[in-house]
């Protein structure tokens, strides 16, 4: 207890440098929290995969369609409980600045694959009832606005043209990474106009999304469909959800590389400070160590005094900074709306930040503390800090 308030005395020595360094750390500490947190959000879709969930698209590129029959040639393939479709629309609501994902789907057939999105029966049943019906995430509804029974008018990008949805559902997510901020409509809707006006695009769908029954089956059930479909006019690759995720996250991997680099920058930037701090604690000191070491106090005492009073500091920048980190990433959030429909700090986050200011502490502390402990007596007792 005599060696807490002794430190606690000693960081409280110099107010000032005191407060620029926790305040310092608390930035630091933050920043590589929002930062770390921006990194997860871009893997959100991937980590949110199911892993019983498989992913057929053209093996040239995803720009490809594939022909609306392959539907009954997927459910024949042993393993395989479940065979959806979906379609990137690609639309603008009002401003170009609006955007959101948009998908035309196969319905119901689509719906019962991911059973994280939580619709309740009677809106769901609306849903599959009206052909202009449409379905929103709770995010989504919650920044524009959508309630049950508006009319979204779309205008076409890839589908020409300007299309009305009634939105006759709005769902939530099962797990707080689930993505409840995207629009679902029906193909079918979609298609017939298609049809009408360019009949050669009609009958294609952009990806099929396929259920199996064993997560161990993906690698054969994948290779089963892909061979069933080799040396056609429009040969799949088939692969996990996650693969299919982590391949647009691939697209801006740099990004994300360079992001991770600045946030861990930042934590060897604010070691130094803190290291520059403690070092002019220590030099300022050598005086009073080495009257304590005259005293009898040994080289422990003393370690445990330049130690506990830089954890001190950097667990205080850090509990400030993991306190204002979860309304600033809400905030954050906020702001990029549907950018990143899943925007949540991390537990392993928190552990980040925490064990960063814990090494800071250490790090800081090693030279000071070998400093104090060598210090001859007599030169200690002569220095002026």
């Amino acid at each position: 207890m005599y060696a807490l308030r002794l430190i606690i005395k000693n960081a409280l020595r110099h107010k000032l440098r005191t407060v620029l360094t926790v305040l310092g750390l608390v930035v630091a500490t933050l920043s590589f929290g929002l930062l770390q947190t921006v990194v997860d959000a871009w893997y959100a879709g991937a980590e949110g995969a199911s892993n019983t969930t498989l992913v057929t698209r053209n093996k040239t590129s995803l720009v490809f369609p594939l022909p609306l029959s392959y539907q009954a040639k997927l459910r024949g393939v042993d393993g395989v409980t479940g065979v959806g479709y979906a379609n990137w629309f690609g639309g603008v609501y009002q401003d170009p600045k609006n955007f959101f994902a948009q998908f035309a789907i196969s319905g119901q057939s689509y719906l019962d694959i991911y059973p994280d999105y939580l619709l309740p029966e009677a809106e769901r049943a609306a849903f599959l009832r009206d052909r202009k019906g449409a379905i929103v995430g709770r995010k989504l509804a919650q920044q524009y606005g959508f309630k049950l029974g508006d009319v979204i008018p779309i205008k076409g990008t890839i589908y020409p043209g300007n299309w009305e949805f009634v939105v006759r559902g709005i769902y939530d997510g099962r797990q707080t990474g689930t993505n409840t901020a995207t629009m679902f409509f029906h193909w079918d809707y979609i298609n017939e106009s298609i049809l009408k006006v360019a009949p050669r695009r009609g009958n294609q769908i952009g990806v099929y999304v396929v259920r199996i029954a064993r997560a161990e089956d993906a690698a054969t059930v994948s290779a089963t469909i892909d061979a069933q479909f080799r040396n056609s006019l429009a040969e799949t690759l088939t692969e996990t959800e996650k693969a299919f995720q982590l391949g647009f996250v691939s697209m801006s991997e740099a990004i994300v590389v360079a992001i991770r680099v600045v946030s861990f920058v930042v934590i060897l930037i604010i070691m130094a400070v803190m290291a520059n701090t403690m070092a002019m604690s220590a030099r300022e000191r050598l005086g009073e160590y080495a009257t304590l070491k005259a005293l009898g106090f040994g080289p422990g005492f003393l370690a445990l005094m330049i130690f506990g009073e830089s954890m001190l500091l950097a667990l205080a920048g850090a509990g400030l900074g993991i306190a204002l980190l979860y309304p600033v990433a809400a905030g954050f959030g906020a702001k990029m709306g549907t950018m990143f429909p899943v925007f949540e700090v991390a537990p392993l986050t928190v552990l980040q930040q925490v064990l960063a200011a814990l090494g800071i502490g250490v790090v800081a502390a090693i030279a000071p503390t070998l400093r104090a402990i060598r210090v001859n007596i007599v030169d200690g007792l002569r220095s002026i800090g």
